[in-house]
């Protein structure tokens, strides 16, 4: 499961993933976007060590490993802090850039508190980044819809049993691999597709099957409640399974595999990639 987003301050993206209901952000991408640094890695090391032996307090304590994507499009773990880590973190940094990032950081914030107590605003914003995109109503509808289908259930997930980001990960695999016969990494390589979220990149009938196999995944755990990772995994293969005995069906009949080349990437980004 890929939660990485992007955010921009000032034209710096930052790496940021939902844990625990808030937002935490990579220290890595917010040093590079204050202090313009070549090697970002190396000034977190160094500013852990000065900040360490000046007052005794750890920068570490206050920062988790999460995984997010990372250039090459592999989840990596990488050290990410909340709000108040984040804040905690820039009063080290000398940089003229801190006050209007804590403004920003401020807005990010509030913006997530906003979308807590009223999940029809996250849906919102969703819509409308699709159609600044350039996505079609028709499959905007289907991808909100998939993301509620998704979030239903890697609800179902965490309420069973599925307590790391790498079970989150097998299990989804699994039901891509029932329904489409490939893992999402492969599933991102057909497409040609690095960091880019695979499921903005499916097109109508990809995205349909997709909330079939995990809509009928989560109705299996409830049924059955399931528990443990090796229960829920059984449970997504068949899940899945259902997804992929209809996408067999349907390519008898259309004449073509369901699993597409195509993406949305922009043309200019496509053409690059065609060349290599």
């Amino acid at each position: 499961m890929e939660t990485t987003k992007i955010t921009l301050f000032k034209g710096k993206k930052i790496r940021k993933t939902l844990f625990q209901s808030e937002w935490w952000f990579s220290v890595i991408d917010v040093i590079e976007a204050l202090t313009d640094s070549n090697q970002p890695s190396k000034y977190w090391t160094a500013m852990k060590a000065r900040v360490s032996s000046d007052d005794g307090f750890q920068l570490s304590t206050i920062c988790r490993q999460l995984k997010l994507s990372a250039e090459d499009g592999k989840m990596r773990e990488t050290d990410c802090a909340d709000t108040e880590g984040i804040l905690r973190i820039i009063q080290s940094i000398p940089s003229p850039k801190a006050e209007p990032f804590k403004r920003w950081l401020a807005k990010v914030g509030y913006e997530r508190v906003q979308e807590i107590e009223n999940p029809e605003l996250a849906t919102k914003r969703t819509r409308m980044l699709y159609k600044l995109k350039g996505y079609s109503e028709d499959w905007i509808e289907k991808r909100i819809r998939g993301i509620a289908i998704r979030e239903e259930l890697t609800d179902e997930w965490q309420k069973r049993g599925a307590n790391e980001q790498k079970d989150y990960e097998i299990l989804t695999a699994e039901i891509s691999k029932a329904t489409f016969g490939i893992t999402p990494n492969q599933y991102k390589k057909v497409k040609g597709l690095k960091r880019e979220n695979l499921r903005d990149h499916m097109d109508d009938f990809e995205l349909i099957f997709t909330m079939l196999g995990e809509r009928s995944t989560t109705e299996i755990h409830k049924i059955e409640n399931s528990t443990g990772i090796p229960k829920l995994a059984k449970d997504a293969k068949r899940g899945g399974g259902i997804a992929g005995i209809a996408k067999k069906q349907l390519e008898k009949e259309i004449g073509r595999p369901v699993v597409s080349k195509d993406n949305f990437l922009p043309k200019r980004k496509r053409l690059r990639k065609l060349k290599k």
